[in-house]
């Protein structure tokens, strides 16, 4: 592949990175910038192009794990459980699970259906904008007086609770961390509480779909693409790296109202301008 061919990668990547954990949806920023300006299935398969959308998450993943190595290790009992500093246990690995479970499931049974039909700007515009109501309601009707502080104090019914409205993320445009924040909120956590478990809960159900779509599209690989998914791969880490760090000191304090402006903003632009 030529130097524009990877250039094309590593802005891929850096909308990924930088999109990712913010609730803006980064599948929806992907599928707008390739559609309109990089149109990546022009010199890759469709299902090299679907996959390769997925695939960087691999390296958002992979920049969660780095900054919440601690809490996996210790989720993983490969050291003894702490408590935190009022004394109370820890997130448990099994909270996690459980809020993964609807989605999953979901994932799964339409998965087919989701690659086939939502992968285009016209669907991400409606999950932009439906994402964006959904984030407005939680920060007026949430988050007045949270109870839940610190992500070890969510509870089993939270947690699944977070998981049932993890499953509107499945829409392209409609942002999981969107979702799962905003459900959070309204179920009495603080938005960095919130924003903890969503990225936490992020990694097994991000790391399974991208090994998931690997694997059903190996087939369609060549050696050729190779570097293409190693610049986006690599782009995707580092900037995702900066923008969690980043997004995880603003959020008590910004919410979610002014990511639901952008979100509004963005897709009436692209409507009016594009389509």
């Amino acid at each position: 592949m030529d130097l524009l061919t990877i250039i094309k990668a590593i802005i891929l990547g850096f909308v990924e990175g930088m999109t990712e954990f913010a609730p803006v949806s980064s599948t929806g920023h992907m599928i707008i910038v390739d559609d309109m300006w990089l149109h990546s299935k022009e010199f890759l398969s469709k299902y090299e192009a679907n996959t390769f959308k997925v695939v960087i998450q691999l390296g958002s993943i992979l920049a969660v794990v780095i900054i919440f190595k601690d809490r996996f290790i210790e989720m993983l009992g490969l050291v003894g459980r702490s408590r935190n500093s009022e004394g109370q246990s820890r997130l448990k690995l099994s909270q996690v699970i459980v809020g993964l479970i609807p989605a999953g499931i979901l994932g799964v049974l339409f998965e087919d259906y989701i690659d086939e039909h939502l992968f285009s700007t016209e669907t991400v515009l409606i999950g932009l904008v439906i994402g964006a109501l959904l984030m407005i309601v939680a920060d007026i009707f949430g988050g007045k007086n949270p109870k839940t502080i610190s992500v070890d104090q969510i509870t089993y019914r939270q947690a699944f609770s977070i998981g049932l409205i993890q499953c509107f993320s499945l829409w392209p445009g409609f942002s999981r961390s969107g979702s799962t924040i905003s459900g959070g909120v309204l179920l009495g956590l603080t938005h960095r509480a919130a924003a903890d478990f969503t990225f936490i809960m992020a990694v097994p159900i991000m790391a399974g779909a991208s090994m998931l779509s690997l694997l059903k599209n190996l087939e369609y690989f060549s050696l050729d693409a190779l570097p293409f998914f190693i610049a986006g791969f690599l782009s995707a880490f580092v900037f995702a790296l900066i923008s969690i760090r980043f997004f995880l000191k603003m959020i008590n304090k910004v919410k979610l109202i002014p990511f639901a402006i952008y979100r509004i903003v963005l897709a009436g632009l692209i409507y009016f301008v594009f389509l």
